[in-house]
C-alpha cells in the first residue's frame, strides 16, 4: 500500500493534490528533546509516510488481529502498517494471478484475447499521449462477436536521458536554502550518486535533532521526475516545492528499491528532493528551510540516488464499453500505474499497486502486475486506459471486460442481504482473526447506549430503514442498473438463510476481543461486479458503545437533544451500508473533503455516522450519507473520482439467464 502515488503524475491525473490524513495515532506520543514529536507524526501523516515500526508477513502474521485496511472501517486508520499490507498485497497477489493462471490453461476451448501492438512506433511520442488521441481496441467489449480480453504490447518513448556518475554532496545540505546543486534540470537530465544520512552536524554523530539531505531540481511543467533510492537503508523520499510544501512522497519503493518517487511537474520552477531515514515522527523537518529543525534521528546509513528528469511518454487505449461492464487491468513490464477515464476524460480509477488479493476467489479480474485497476461501467461510451509510470522499456498489459455476477444467474434472481442482530458464530479467520469466535448481539450492547431491550425493535426497525434507503431506493432513484434488485431480511423477522445461495451475511454484534479483529467492521472481500454473491461482514459494537470522548463513540455525540433510537438505528446503518457496499466493489473514499460519501475511510469520526454541524447526533441539522460520486481516500494509494452508487447498483443487477 505505497503512498507514492498520492502525488504522481498531477499533471496527468488531477490537479493539485493534497495529501491528507484523518488524525495521529491515539495515545501520548514518544517525547523528543528537539520539539513537538506529535506534530511531526501527524507532519509524517499528512505526507502517507506511516507512523508505526514496519514489520514483515512473518512478524505480523505472528499478532493478532491483522484487519485489512482497504475492507475495514478502523477506528485509527494512522495504526496501519503500509508496508506490512504493501508486502502483503503484492505476495498474495502474486498467488492469485498464479491459480488465474492455471485455471485459464484449463479453459483449452476458451477463445484467445485480441492481441493488440502499439501503432506508435518505437523512438516516437506524442501519437497517442492523450485521452484525446488514444488508439482504439477494436473488436473489444462484452457484446456479441466482441473478445473480452485483450492483451496491449507497448514501448514507452521518453526523452532520452544521459545519466552522470557524480561525487556525493557536502554538508550541510539539510534544508530548502542548503540544498545541493547537482544541476538537475539546469545542465543535465539525470544523475547517479550516493548519500549518508547521520554524517551531517545534526546526525547522530552531531547535535542529533536529524540529517536530512535535499537536492535542487529545476522542473519544467510536464516534465517527469523520477527517483529512486537503492542500498539496505530504508530511506523515504519527500518533494517540496519552492514555498516549503510537500507534493509527494514515497516510502517504500518499488521491487529492489528502498523509494521510488515518481512525479509530473506541474509548473515550472525549482523543487526541492529529500531523502532521510525512515522514523517514526523524525522522517521530516519541522522547518525545511532550517537545516536543525528536526525532532531526532531515524534510521542513518549510507544509500544510492538514481534521478532523472525528462518529458514523459504517455501511452492511451480506448474501449467501448456498455453500462455495467466490468473491467480489470494488469500491466507487467517498464510500467507501474494504470489509470482509467471515463469519456468525459476525468480519472476515474487510478493505481500503482496490485490490490487483487481483496478481490473475491470467484472474480474472474486480472491481478499479478505492478499496477491493476477495476471498474464498474456506469453508463455506454468510450473510456481510455492510460499506461505509465515507466522510463524507457516495453510493457504488457492484459485488459478484460465482463458483465456484472448476478447478470449470469437465472432470470429473476436477486441478491439477499441478512442483517444478523443475534449474534453469530463465525470463523474470523477470513477477515485475518484467529477463528472460529462467537459473537455477542445487539442486545448486549443496548445498555451501553442508555438504552434497554424494549428498544431493540426500534433501533432494528431504523437500522432496516436506513439501509434500504442507502443501497436500495438511492440506486432505483439515482442509479443507471434499470434491474436493480435486493432482498433486505433480518434475524429478528427472517429465518436464517445464510448458506443458501445469493445470500449475503452482516453480523452486527460482538466486540474485538471476541473478535480477535481490531476494527469496527470489517467485509471479507471487495468485489467489483459481484461475482461471490455468498460472503460475510461483520460489524462489531464495543468501540461505537464505548463511553463518551472518543471520536468513535456514538456516545460522544448523544446528548438530552438526541434523538438517540433514530441516530443510533442510523449510524449503525449507515457502518452496515459501508460494509456491504465492500462486497459490492466499492472502495474507501476520502473522509476529509467535503463531500459525505458512505464509504468514507474510518478515523474521521464523526462523519460516517451523520453528525451535523452541532456535533450532535439525532438533531434536524445531521448529514444524510448515500453512495454517490467521491474521490478515492488518498491514504490507499487510489486517484480519482470512485462512483459508489453506480458500483452498487450495477453489483445487484436481477439474473438474466434463461
Amino acid at each position: 500500500m505505497r503512498k507514492r502515488l498520492a502525488s504522481i503524475a498531477v499533471a496527468g491525473l488531477i490537479a493539485g493534490t493534497v495529501v491528507v490524513v484523518a488524525q495521529a495515532p491515539a495515545g501520548a506520543a514518544p517525547s523528543s528533546p528537539y520539539g513537538d514529536l506529535q506534530a511531526g507524526i501527524k507532519r509524517q501523516l499528512a505526507a502517507g509516510i506511516q507512523v508505526v515500526p514496519k514489520q514483515t508477513a512473518t512478524g505480523k502474521l505472528a499478532a493478532s488481529g491483522t484487519a485489512n485496511p482497504y475492507t475495514a472501517l478502523l477506528r485509527d486508520p494512522s495504526k496501519v502498517d503500509k508496508y506490512y499490507w504493501s508486502e502483503q498485497a503484492k505476495a498474495a497477489g502474486a498467488a492469485r494471478a498464479q491459480q488465474q493462471q492455471q485455471l485459464q490453461r484449463k479453459k483449452l476451448a476458451a477463445a484467445g484475447p485480441i492481441i493488440h501492438d502499439e501503432a506508435e512506433p518505437k523512438g516516437v511520442n506524442g501519437a497517442n499521449d492523450t485521452h484525446a488521441t488514444a488508439e482504439l481496441i477494436k473488436g473489444f467489449g462484452t457484446g456479441k462477436k466482441l473478445n473480452n480480453k485483450v492483451r496491449i504490447l507497448g514501448q514507452f518513448s521518453p526523452d532520452a536521458v544521459s545519466p552522470s556518475t557524480l561525487s556525493p554532496a557536502a554538508e550541510d545540505d539539510g534544508s530548502i536554502p542548503l540544498a545541493f546543486e547537482f544541476g538537475l534540470g539546469a545542465n543535465r537530465n539525470a544523475f547517479t550518486t550516493t548519500g549518508t544520512i547521520g554524517d551531517g552536524p545534526h546526525g547522530s554523530t552531531g547535535d542529533g535533532s536529524g540529517d536530512f539531505d535535499f537536492v535542487k531540481v529545476h522542473g519544467k511543467a510536464g516534465q517527469q521526475l523520477v527517483a529512486a533510492t537503492t542500498g539496505t537503508l530504508d530511506t523515504v523520499a519527500t518533494l517540496y516545492d519552492a514555498t516549503g510544501a510537500i507534493v509527494a512522497a514515497d516510502d517504500d519503493g518499488g521491487p529492489g528499491l528502498s523509494s521510488l518517487l515518481v512525479f509530473t511537474i506541474p509548473a515550472t520552477g525549482d523543487y526541492f528532493l529529500l531523502i532521510s531515514g525512515f522514523g517514526l515522527g523524525t522522517v521530516l523537518p519541522e522547518d525545511p528551510f532550517d537545516s536543525g529543525s528536526g525532532l531526532g534521528t531515524g534510521r542513518e546509513g549510507a544509500y544510492g540516488l538514481n534521478a532523472s528528469l525528462a518529458f514523459p511518454d504517455h501511452d492511451f487505449y480506448a474501449v467501448d464499453l456498455l453500462a455495467g461492464d466490468v473491467i480489470g487491468a494488469s500491466v507487467t513490464g517498464d510500467s507501474s500505474l494504470l489509470t482509467v477515464r471515463e469519456p468525459s476524460g476525468r480519472v476515474v480509477f487510478g493505481s500503482d499497486q496490485d490490490a487483487s488479493f481483496i478481490y473475491a476467489p470467484a472474480s474472474p479480474l486480472p491481478g499479478g502486475g505492478n499496477a491493476v485497476v477495476s471498474y464498474v461501467a456506469p453508463r455506454d461510451g468510450r473510456y481510455t486506459l492510460e499506461i505509465g509510470g515507466g522510463v524507457n522499456g516495453q510493457y504488457d498489459v492484459t485488459l478484460e471486460a465482463y458483465r456484472p455476477g448476478p447478470e449470469a444467474l437465472e432470470q429473476g434472481t436477486t441478491q439477499t442481504l441478512f442483517l444478523d442482530f443475534d449474534g453469530a458464530r463465525i470463523n474470523t479467520a477470513i477477515f485475518g482473526g484467529p477463528g472460529v469466535r462467537q459473537l455477542s448481539p445487539l442486545q448486549g450492547f443496548l445498555g451501553r447506549w442508555g438504552l434497554s431491550s424494549a428498544d431493540e425493535d426500534k433501533v432494528i426497525n431504523q437500522v432496516i430503514a436506513t439501509v434500504r434507503e442507502n443501497i436500495l431506493a438511492d440506486a432505483k432513484a439515482r442509479g443507471t442498473d434499470p434491474r436493480i434488485g435486493l432482498k433486505i431480511l433480518n434475524s429478528r423477522d427472517d429465518a436464517d438463510p445464510f448458506g443458501q445461495p445469493n445470500v449475503h451475511r452482516l453480523v452486527v454484534g460482538g466486540t474485538v476481543a471476541e473478535s480477535g479483529v481490531d476494527t469496527i467492521g470489517i467485509a471479507q472481500y471487495i468485489d467489483p461486479g459481484n461475482y461471490a454473491t455468498e460472503d460475510s461482514a461483520i460489524i462489531l459494537l464495543d468501540y461505537l458503545s464505548d463511553p463518551a470522548g472518543d471520536s468513535a463513540s456514538l456516545n460522544t455525540y448523544i446528548t438530552p437533544a438526541s434523538n438517540k433510537i433514530k441516530f443510533i438505528g442510523t449510524a449503525l446503518g449507515n457502518v452496515i451500508s459501508h460494509e456491504a457496499g465492500h462486497l459490492y466493489g466499492s472502495f474507501h473514499t476520502d473522509p476529509l473533503n467535503t463531500t459525505p460519501n458512505l464509504m468514507d475511510a474510518g478515523g474521521a469520526f464523526p462523519g460516517l455516522f451523520g453528525v451535523g454541524p452541532d456535533n450532535v447526533g439525532g438533531t434536524a441539522d445531521d448529514f444524510d450519507y448515500d453512495f454517490g460520486e467521491d474521490v478515492y481516500t488518498p491514504d490507499e494509494g487510489l486517484l480519482g473520482t470512485e462512483d459508489t452508487l453506480n458500483t452498487t447498483a450495477w453489483a445487484l443487477v436481477k439474473g438474466k439467464a434463461k
